[in-house]
């Protein structure tokens, strides 16, 4: 790739984190006001506080770590630095799939509508439950964490004391690591929450469809209150849906294919990784009727101070 080129990549690259950080920011910033004002929080909010927090703390290591792979890529990859770095990144990558994941299933249980008793429960008990659907996930998270770093220690050991037997590049050695351990266990781990989020949307999608054939038998107007929630909303996670199985897809081929900082992929690929967590809070802003108002406040004044 040509050097314009490569910066202009990693220019927008830049922008996209820091657009990213500015939402997840403002996110937090709102959640945490509201808390210190109420003294507790809706169980919506208490998901987006959490989420808000992940994705900003992805978004201000994350950029570290690839600037010094592209950097420093042999030196790098040796530190005790990129150690801790991927350490807090899995925790944060895992904690962030389930945050957007119960998210997504707490809209259903609200909006969807089912007579079955185990779908009535889930309604009357799920909104209490949060704050331990949170903390399950933080130690799976955890858990998780601890498996990845095994893997990447013990192979890093071996790489270290070995130094892979003058046989093995530096390229393929990562390539070993990836495709043996961190891919299968990407895929089982993520496969669980991904899975929830799926059935969640078709859950509501099937509510909707039921809701709207019970109105048009009994003749009354397919676009009352209760259809346009099931819209809005299907709507929302329809636009995370896309995002979220491109974030899934994009680790999984992170964990089979090595792009090396010196390829022409390497930015645009870094681009792709961080696309939902850039966009998805913007979603969340707009979808958010007290978000959408502060932040179409907050754009006005500073359109005002730039005018003046």
């Amino acid at each position: 790739m040509q050097p314009a080129l490569t910066v202009f990549f990693m220019l927008l690259f830049v922008l996209l984190c820091f657009l990213g950080s500015l939402a997840n920011g403002f996110i937090v910033l709102m959640m945490s006001r509201e808390w210190l004002r109420r003294g507790r929080l809706s169980p919506s909010n208490t998901i987006l506080l959490c989420l808000g927090v992940s994705r900003f703390s992805q978004q201000c290591f994350g950029p570290v770590y690839i600037f010094n792979y592209f950097l420093h890529p042999v030196e790098f990859t040796k530190s005790l630095t990129r150690q801790i770095i991927c350490l807090h990144s899995d925790f944060m990558n895992s904690a962030t799939f389930w945050f957007s994941t119960w998210l997504s299933v707490l809209f259903c249980i609200k909006i969807a509508n089912f007579s079955h008793p185990t779908f009535l429960w889930m309604k009357w008990r799920l909104p209490s439950l949060v704050p331990w659907l949170l903390l399950g996930s933080v130690l799976i998270s955890f858990v998780v964490t601890l498996l990845f770093f095994w893997g990447n220690h013990n192979l890093y050991q071996e790489f270290l004391i070995r130094q892979v037997s003058g046989n093995m590049s530096h390229r393929e050695w990562n390539r070993r690591l990836e495709t043996d351990y961190f891919m299968p266990l990407k895929l089982v781990t993520m496969s669980l929450p991904c899975s929830l989020f799926l059935v969640s949307i078709l859950l509501l999608m099937n509510s909707l469809r039921r809701h709207i054939r019970r109105m048009q038998h009994s003749a009354h107007n397919v676009q009352d209150p209760s259809a346009q929630a099931h819209t809005r909303a299907l709507k929302l996670l329809i636009s995370f849906l896309v995002l979220y199985a491109m974030s899934f897809v994009s680790l999984v081929i992170d964990a089979t294919v090595f792009i090396p900082s010196d390829s022409p992929w390497y930015w645009p690929w870094q681009i792709i990784l961080y696309l939902c967590m850039s966009v998805h809070p913007f979603i969340l802003i707009l979808s958010n009727l007290k978000l959408r108002g502060v932040f179409r406040k907050l754009l006005l004044l500073a359109r005002g101070f730039r005018v003046t």
